[in-house]
């Protein structure tokens, strides 16, 4: 009998390699989230898993599983040949279709594929999937006419029940927030719709370094000098206007080249380094002050050609400093890189941790990744995001915790040297409850519906969001704030004061609140205690607020306010109208957001 060493040979490789790689445990932990949601549920689903953490390997063991056709999205070439590479470890084939790798394969049971090319060829995937993967998923925006969105549509059209699962190491974006609304652990991240329903899986930072998965970054806080881009505005994703950011550098080039010098400096003991730079114009700036022989530049306009060969160069160390905007930022695989210095600016959170995410894969001798901000972007890299847009540069998250399900928010606020929370910004407790009408198989959950700052409906008297304009309750018309104010301003019978603040007395057996404007102006009225109604509005308005609504109380007495005073919260306006010799207030703004200054702002 003739043997076919080949065919033994290839036979043998494909055992190899189809159990050289073993998932670790927190990858099956994440393979098995998702096949239980799954079992469950259609409702879209992420796994937040931090950069370096293995994601096209649980990509292919859930591809391996999977009975039916599925589709993998990536929206750059590189993301779709990693995971296809990782598939075919596991000794397996799979298909690529993807126009930047020059193949369109979509007959296998399993297809790599990039975003554009399957969003430009919808023809071709007009057949029924049981499952979406997408890698980068924090990606996905809203608008029904994303070329994600299209797919989606298409795909459900064959098969209502798809399933989506997207895999990120940043699970928000600027302008959305969070990209999903409930999180495993029983909290809310959103009231409104978000692309995916709920996170079934996350792993911090922290647990992957503590446990030597990844490279621990080294954070520099005192560059030689640094950018200050303050003074320039974002928009909702969290960039710059490139005209504006280029005459900001124009006018300091002494400081360019000062972080370059210190960058060379820094890196004499340092592998493979890593500029990101704000723009074009910026980027061949600071390679005119880098060592030229070692130095590359990677732009959006870098032929693809070129592009692969200086990737290939930098990898193989043949150059050290890869210099690059805005392109690099993922599905950039280079393990030995060490060094990260960011020279543009950026709002988004996301963007500066696929960033410093560059750095932190293992490498054989790496042992910490260096990461210098020159452009003072301040991020927590293991805490940076709560939700919400940092209010300012003073912000920190502090827990919070909510007075009536008792969920440890954690929102951004203010604290004293000793941690004391001064003041937080949380609208909406993020605590979640199960549906009266749950069961095993559909598990409903609800956002707990407390409210720390709210808007109370003239008509039903129920609480709403401060942006509302509509009562969720009743559906009535809730009067903007601007719109209160700037009508009492037009009055000549009306006086608006900025209240900076807030004291409270006895007068006559009745509880006086005097309320102060910055420039001395006072307000004050009257409220008998012993009133029911009074006593009511009294509660309504300063004891559900107790505390920074912390604490909301009921008082029944003088005696019994007077003995906390110092907790209660003022309003940021208060409108009285003129009656007789005397002003009487009608409406106190409280937890305003606008166009009007508040007390005490510059």
């Amino acid at each position: 009998m003739q043997i076919n060493c080949s065919s033994i040979l290839n036979a043998h490789l494909v055992i190899f390699m189809a159990n050289s790689f073993q998932l670790r445990d927190y990858q099956r932990d994440a393979v098995a989230a998702t096949l239980n949601h799954f079992r469950n549920s259609d409702e879209p689903a992420v796994i937040v898993l931090p950069t370096g953490a293995g994601k096209s390997l649980v990509i292919a063991e859930l591809a391996r599983l999977a009975r039916r056709k599925i589709l993998v999205l990536a929206h750059v070439k590189e993301l779709v040949e990693q995971n296809h590479n990782k598939y075919l470890n596991y000794g397996l084939e799979g298909g690529i279709y993807s126009a930047g790798l020059k193949q369109k394969q979509s007959h296998y049971q399993v297809t790599f594929a990039s975003v554009q090319s399957v969003a430009r060829n919808l023809r071709d995937f007009a057949t029924e999937h049981s499952l979406v993967i997408i890698d980068e998923c924090h990606r996905i925006s809203d608008d029904e006419n994303s070329q994600y969105q299209q797919i989606f549509a298409q795909l459900r059209e064959y098969n209502p029940r798809l399933k989506l699962l997207g895999l990120t190491a940043t699970p928000y974006r600027m302008g959305m927030g969070w990209i999903y609304r409930y999180h495993y652990r029983g909290f809310c991240r959103s009231s409104e719709s978000r692309p995916f329903e709920h996170c079934i899986y996350e792993l911090p930072l922290q647990y992957m370094i503590k446990r030597g998965f990844l490279t621990p970054p080294k954070m520099v806080d005192a560059p030689i000098t640094q950018y200050d881009f303050s003074a320039l505005n974002a928009n909702r994703f969290g960039h710059y206007a490139e005209a504006e950011v280029n005459q900001l550098l124009v006018r300091h080039p002494r400081v360019t080249r000062a972080i370059c010098e210190q960058i060379v400096e820094l890196a004499a003991e340092r592998c493979g380094v890593m500029v990101f730079a704000a723009t074009v114009r910026h980027a061949h700036e600071i390679c005119s002050y880098l060592p030229e022989k070692e130095t590359a530049l990677i732009t959006g306009d870098t032929a693809h050609t070129e592009r692969d060969q200086l990737i290939s160069r930098f990898k193989t160390r043949q150059i050290k400093y890869l210099v690059n905007v805005a392109v690099l930022t993922t599905g950039f695989d280079a393990p030995h890189v060490d060094f990260i210095a960011l020279l543009r600016p950026t709002q988004s959170v996301s963007l500066f941790q696929q960033i410093v995410g560059r750095g932190l894969r293992l490498a054989e001798g790496k042992q910490d990744c260096l990461v210098m901000d020159y452009a003072g972007n301040g991020f927590d890299l293991y805490s940076p995001e709560v939700g919400q847009p940092k209010p300012d540069s003073s912000s920190v998250p502090v827990q919070v915790f909510c007075p009536v399900c008792e969920f440890a928010n954690i929102f951004w606020g203010k604290t004293d040297e000793e941690g004391n929370i001064l003041e937080h910004f949380g609208r909406r407790c993020q605590g979640t409850i199960e549906g009266v009408d749950s069961t095993p198989s559909q598990d409903k959950k609800s956002q707990c519906d407390y409210r720390f700052r709210f808007k109370e409906c003239p008509q039903c008297n129920a609480e709403n969001d401060i942006a509302a304009r509509h009562c969720h309750q009743c559906g009535h018309a809730i009067i903007d704030p601007d719109d209160q104010l700037k009508a009492a301003l037009k009055l000549k019978d009306a006086m608006v004061i900025r209240c900076a603040g807030i004291s409270l007395s006895e007068s006559n057996s009745r509880l006086r609140v005097i309320y102060h404007d910055e420039q001395g102006e006072e307000l004050s009225e009257l409220f008998d205690m012993h009133n029911s109604k009074q006593r009511k509005r009294f509660n309504d308005l300063f004891g559900r607020r107790f505390g920074q609504s912390l604490q909301p109380r009921q008082f029944n007495s003088v005696e019994e306010v007077l003995a906390v005073s110092h907790l209660f919260t003022a309003p940021d306006f208060v409108v009285a109208r003129k009656a007789g010799k005397f002003w009487r207030v009608q409406e106190r703004i409280f937890d305003y957001q606008g166009n009007y200054r508040k007390a005490n702002q510059l």
